[in-house]
């Protein structure tokens, strides 16, 4: 590829991705804070929106034929690696939109996730230069945007005036960026391994996207079936338990749909992620800022 394509595929890329950003941003306020008429808790929102994207994101495989691609390889030996990192993507999907229902600002929020992507990014690079599996030097620019990054966050997590949202003296906020942070980390690790052709697997970015969010779907799954089941077998009737139960019985079109942008954010951001010929800190970076202007 040419530079010059190269540079309108990286910005139709995020073109995309700014698009869908600003939707997924505007679709949890407009369900949880402004409609009346199709109003939803936190937890409901999560349940319904989580499960709109991903089966759109099925849907999307399944129609463009990309599922071709999976059957070939998806369960070989070397593909378990791309499994991991969709297992990492179920607790990336909902992590995400319950860092957005905190009583923080979409803006804070992101620059405290977008932030820390961009360090655990360059992290993931300093790893891979010293196992000898990226060459590329990492240009001043990106270590400028790291170091943004750091003080964008720190100002976040230790700067807060009085009175404002304490985030690291509260339990459910830590747990849920901890978990966001550590599963982002192995994703991205997972990304770029492949990338830079690291293994013997070779398969191109659709087969790759299609066997990660297959993983993704498999797993959070898995975590909901558990759930319900517990709650069914215990017979409660109120709690966050029984509140899962019955949205998962309990599917709603309308709140469905607002998976739609964030299901578009899967794709622009994994293929951003997965473009070749960057190192982790430059794609995370402007994954970051681009979700971030959004």
């Amino acid at each position: 590829m040419s530079a010059g394509r190269g540079t309108q595929s990286l910005l139709a890329l995020c073109g995309g991705y700014f698009c869908c950003y600003v939707g997924t941003g505007l679709a949890v306020k407009y369900f949880t804070q402004i409609s009346a008429h199709h109003h939803l808790s936190q937890l409901a929102y999560l349940i319904q929106n989580t499960a709109g994207s991903s089966f759109l994101v099925f849907t999307v495989i399944l129609g463009l034929g990309w599922v071709k691609g999976v059957r070939k390889i998806a369960m070989s030996r070397r593909s378990w690696p791309v499994w991991v990192s969709g297992a990492c993507t179920a607790v990336v999907i909902p992590s995400t939109t319950l860092l957005y229902l905190l009583p923080i600002s979409i803006l804070v929020a992101m620059v405290i996730m977008r932030g820390s992507v961009i360090v655990i990014s360059r992290g993931v690079d300093a790893v891979l230069i010293w196992q000898g599996h990226l060459k590329k030097r990492i240009s001043w620019e990106e270590e400028a945007a790291v170091g943004c990054a750091l003080l964008a966050v720190a100002t976040h997590l230790f700067g807060l005036k009085p009175g404002s949202f304490a985030f690291l003296r509260d339990r459910a906020a830590v747990v849920i960026l901890g978990s966001y942070l550590i599963a982002y980390a192995i994703r991205i690790y997972i990304m770029n391994r492949y990338k830079n052709g690291v293994g013997s697997l070779e398969i191109d970015n659709r087969t790759y996207f299609s066997i990660e969010q297959m993983g993704s779907m498999l797993g959070m799954l898995v975590v909901i079936g558990t759930l319900v089941a517990i709650a069914g077998i215990s017979g409660v009737v109120t709690g966050p338990l029984a509140e899962i139960r019955y949205e998962v019985l309990h599917p709603r079109l309308v709140p469905m749909l607002s998976g739609l942008p964030f299901a578009g954010v899967a794709f622009f951001s994994v293929f951003i992620f997965l473009f070749r010929g960057r190192t982790a800190t430059f794609a995370g970076v402007l994954n970051r800022v681009t979700s971030l202007t959004a």
